[in-house]
């Protein structure tokens, strides 16, 4: 696992690595700035081979500060840069104010009026359009309110009739983008706007945006992969400062991972036969809506559980019995028979919900959670479980919830509606904040999904499995996809994985059996591609 940083965990950072006396901030301002100017040549190193021109744009804090270095760095290699500053230079930060005099003293200009250079004929667009790469270097990370009458100017800039600026290049997040929450701060006004006009609401997207350590929550949550472009992570010396574990407890919100590869060794099988590994139970649903299950136990098989069986209603059963093999089947068909069969106490893990039927799952709910076994609630037991009487009364700690974004709305209609409500200032509501607290509120995991899936536990443990920018499976949007994840999370916890494990493990394998199949995926296809990703592991 990986840490994806909240601004102020960075800042926390940064101010104890200067606090340790091991390095002060004009030096990581250098870094940062030296470290923007080796990921434009590596990203275009056909700007590195000649001298161009560049804009610069540099805001009134500590990002200003990095654009003025990029800037003196670029023209110390022959390239003819423009700066424009939004702000007093009187009231830079101490290290801003330090690089902005350099960049002055070597008879560098800057462009301060923004107003009266827009109005000139637009003349700040016809700078960038000229220009080989636009740095967007004004507030970055440490912003809190809406660009407001900036963004305006700027919007026409970025999004008039001839088309976007190309090489836009952001320092460690795109202006007037949350690094909290990857939603964009005041811009609803702007989007309606640009609805009218046909354009979509990207006035600062980036081609290129620059951080520094590791990833902030900002970069995969949300719009932040569609306005961040390519995002690249550039060291500036804090690796062998404080570990975040050290900061965390002043940190009361604590840490969000970025779910990674699994450790070979969870996955792969030692000794031991196949009750070893679990017996997983997958409820199915009525004649002509038994794929579902049937999907999910799959799933569950091709992640090791040893043993999975389909709860079959019996006027399913021939239905499902024509298309087994492997997985084994018992006729179902009153939760009373559920509760007997579940008296096998080898049956270690469940999932409810798949074609299952909304009316069923409420009468079999009571049942499948007085069992207390390891349980995946899915689609049909959702909606059961938000019109229950009982609420999430009966749920315990070893449930996991997989809501979409409907679902979520339905089970937490407060949560949703305040995740919904457009952000004013940051940091604004997330993605995260609202996971860990519908985690709280259940009592148990609940894996978010979406293409920045988020999974959260009731003691705040919470982690981001992102399908965005390199590791982007827009194939997973088709049928039956969900399905297949619910078997994998229940095939997990049948082999013992905790709820939290098996769900962040459970994510990643379907985004990488989805990438490792590509184009033309259908749910069928992902549990048979489960031993390609498998073998790419070591397994």
């Amino acid at each position: 696992m990986t840490e994806l940083l909240t601004s102020a965990q960075m800042r926390t950072i940064e101010q104890a690595a200067i606090a340790s006396g091991k390095v002060t901030g004009l030096e990581l301002m250098e870094r940062a700035g030296q470290g923007v100017v080796e990921a434009v040549f590596e990203e275009w190193p056909e700007l590195a081979q000649s001298s161009h021109k560049a804009v610069v744009l540099c805001g009134p804090g500590n990002n200003g500060g990095d654009g003025f270095v990029i800037a003196r760095l670029l023209r110390q290699r022959g390239w003819a840069v423009e700066v424009f500053l939004y702000g007093d230079p009187a009231k830079l930060p101490p290290d801003a104010k330090v690089n902005y005099e350099r960049w002055g003293a070597g008879g560098g200009h800057v462009h301060r009026d923004w107003e009266t250079i827009y109005k000139a004929e637009q003349a700040l667009r016809l700078h960038m359009l000229g220009a080989s790469i636009t740095v967007d270097a004004l507030f970055g990370t440490g912003l809190t309110r809406p660009l407001g009458t900036l963004h305006n100017e700027l919007w026409h800039a970025f999004d008039l009739d001839t088309g976007p600026i190309h090489r836009l290049v952001s320092v460690d997040l795109p202006s007037g983008l949350c690094g909290d929450s990857g939603r964009l701060l005041g811009m609803e006004k702007f989007a309606v706007q640009s609805e009218a006009k046909g354009v979509a609401p990207s006035a600062l997207a980036a081609t290129l945006t620059v951080t520094f350590h590791c990833r902030k929550v900002g970069h995969v949550l949300a719009q932040g992969p569609i306005m961040c472009g390519k995002v690249v992570t550039k060291d500036i010396g804090l690796s062998s400062g404080p570990k975040l574990p050290s900061v965390v407890t002043i940190l009361p919100k604590g840490c969000v991972f970025d779910v990674q590869a699994p450790f070979s060794g969870c996955i792969a099988k030692g000794t031991g036969h196949k009750y070893t590994h679990g017996h997983a139970l997958i409820l199915s649903g009525l004649s002509g809506k038994t794929g579902a299950a049937r999907l999910a136990a799959r799933a569950a098989l091709r992640v090791g559980a040893g043993l999975v069986t389909l709860g079959t209603p019996h006027e399913a059963v021939t239905e499902v019995s024509a298309q087994i093999t492997a997985i084994m089947l018992t006729e179902i068909d009153a939760p009373e028979i559920l509760t007997r069969v579940l008296s096998d106490k080898r049956l270690n893990a469940l999932c409810i919900g798949p074609g299952f039927g909304v009316e069923r799952a409420g009468e079999f709910l009571p049942h499948v959670l007085a069992a207390k076994r390891a349980t995946v609630l899915d689609a049909d037991a959702l909606a059961a479980l938000a019109e229950s009487e009982t609420g999430f009364a009966d749920l315990h700690e070893n449930c996991v919830l997989t809501p979409h974004a409907g679902e979520f709305k339905r089970l937490f209609p407060d949560i949703a509606a305040k995740l919904a409500e457009p952000p004013t200032k940051g940091p604004a509501y997330s993605k995260v904040d609202a996971t860990r607290e519908a985690a709280k509120r259940a009592g148990c995991t609940v894996l978010f999904k979406g293409p920045d899936t988020v999974i959260a536990s009731p003691n705040g443990r919470c982690s981001i499995n992102a399908a965005v920018y390199e590791r982007a499976a827009p194939w997973l949007a088709t049928a039956g996809s969900g399905d297949v994840l619910a078997g994998l999370i229940t095939g997990l916890m049948a082999r013992g994985f905790a709820p939290h494990h098996a769900a962040e493990t459970a994510a990643w394998l379907h985004v990488e059996a989805a990438r490792s199949f590509g184009p033309g995926l259908i749910a069928e296809d992902l549990p048979e591609e489960l031993p390609k990703v498998f073998r790419a592991l070591g397994a």
